[in-house]
């Protein structure tokens, strides 16, 4: 594989890549970001250690890094090669990848959170560098790999109303409501509590509910009630849990979450993809550092169920998941046995990982095919046609800029095409075409004038 050579441009490289030992991820061998990162780095897998997340990008927080090289960072190969991004992403991202892929093997519940916008994401990084590491705005899509659960925006109204008729230890800490903004009212109200309060409340919920369970079926919402408890004693976001929708993705389905949206994974893993950034803002259900006000007076309080995307089938073997965010798409590809497929080329960069299988990954201007198996990444510059082989069976994801962020160049999107296989083995390739400053700033890019709704 050709990394530093003449035409950078056209060629595969391969990639190492950067793992996260979060709290929240899976233990061991039992996670698959343990099992692809082992595979691609050949590193000792500590039993004992949690594996959350593996990165594949040009995030400072986890860098990956040209294989068959003195250690240079993606992020640093590129700015010395900035055309493997293409002329779109250049003009409208500058000389970076615009959007990071990873993987999550989830085990315990993630902190209730939402990721700020553009605007709100510059100043906090202004006023908080150390906490919040870059001023991009971070909308992301999870496709599930095995089935993920998930809390996501808040329930409607006519569920609301409910939770606040059969759940009285919620009544007795949020008091009077606004009737002008019941829902922020009752969530401002919930999260500003003070923990001994919080901690008696859960104390008298838990009991009752685990008394109910002797007598009736609990509901899906308050068996997770009695989850998170367990794993996040005398935590708000226990009870918070209770106001937002409770999602359970199979296979193959992907969830899509905006700026400034309430979100938290529970459990399972997932391939997941976002604007390259890593700005998080807490409130609830982590150890971490929380910061309420904030998040409080950013969250949009839509209501009602997220969209779920199932993916468009482009052929037999690929799908893709397009969200509403110009920096990225994913396609989900799962070859059987002597399949073979094209990923044509288009103006923006890619890049892949392999979840399971092995096989082989090809450009249209390479005699040299590059060989891939669990664990292998790989990035596509801008312009590369890539064919991917396998004689037994290969499930991979590639990640690239969506076709809203690279309308500019091409108009029509062309699907990836599948090909016989006797094409490729003869050698011919189709044709394919401060905090009082900052919370008055939060409220007035919001909306709200110079206060901050008491909070």
């Amino acid at each position: 594989m050709e990394v530093n050579g003449d035409n950078p441009e056209k060629h595969l490289v391969k990639l190492k890549c950067s793992v996260q030992n979060y709290d929240w991820g899976r233990i061991g061998y039992d996670s698959r970001v343990a099992r692809l990162f082992e595979r691609n780095c050949g590193g000792q897998i500590e039993e004992n250690k949690h594996y959350a997340e593996f990165w594949i990008g040009t995030h400072v927080s986890g860098p990956s890094f040209v294989e068959e090289t003195d250690n240079v960072s993606l992020k640093n190969w590129i700015l010395q090669n900035p055309k493997v991004l293409g002329d779109v992403v250049v003009q409208k991202w500058g000389r970076d990848l615009p959007f990071l892929l990873k993987v999550l093997s989830v085990g315990r519940s993630l902190s209730i959170q939402a990721h700020p916008d553009k605007e709100l994401a510059g100043i906090l990084h202004k006023l908080q560098p150390n906490m919040y590491k870059d001023a991009n705005h971070k909308p992301e899509m999870a496709l599930a790999l095995t089935e993920f659960e998930a809390l996501c925006g808040f329930i409607s109204s006519e569920e609301l109303d409910l939770v606040l008729e059969s759940v009285p230890e919620i009544n007795e800490v949020i008091g009077d409501v606004k009737e002008d903004r019941v829902l922020w009212s009752i969530f401002t109200k919930l999260m500003s509590i003070d923990r001994e309060t919080i901690s008696t409340t859960l104390s008298r919920l838990i009991t009752r509910l685990n008394m109910e369970k002797e007598i009736r079926q609990l509901t899906s919402k308050e068996e997770l009630v009695l989850k998170l408890e367990k794993q996040y004693p005398n935590d708000v976001g226990v009870l918070a849990a209770l106001l937002f929708n409770h999602l359970k993705l199979n296979p193959g389905e992907a969830l899509y979450i905006g700026a400034n949206e309430p979100h938290a994974y529970l459990t399972g893993e997932c391939v997941e993809c976002m604007a390259a950034s890593d700005n998080v803002v807490r409130a609830g259900l982590t150890p971490k550092y929380m910061d309420v006000k904030i998040l409080c007076s950013m969250l949009t309080y839509n209501q009602g169920l997220p969209e779920i995307l199932k993916g468009v089938p482009l052929n037999p073997y690929t799908r893709r998941y397009t969200p509403p965010f110009e920096e990225f798409e994913v396609d989900r590809c799962v070859l059987t046995e002597g399949a073979t497929v094209v990923f044509p080329a288009v103006p923006g960069p890619a890049v892949f990982v392999v979840i399971s299988g092995e096989g082989t990954m090809l450009t249209s201007s390479s005699e040299e095919s590059v060989s891939v198996s669990e664990g292998s990444a790989l990035f596509a510059p801008a312009g590369t046609e890539v064919c991917v082989s396998t004689e037994s069976k290969v499930e991979l994801y590639r990640a690239g800029v969506n076709n809203k962020g690279r309308a500019q160049i091409d108009d029509v999107e062309q699907d990836a095409t599948v090909v016989d296989r006797k094409e490729i083995d003869g050698g011919d390739f189709p044709v394919m075409e401060d905090d009082d400053i900052l919370m008055t700033v939060v409220a007035t890019n919001l909306g709200y004038g110079g206060g901050c709704h008491g909070v």
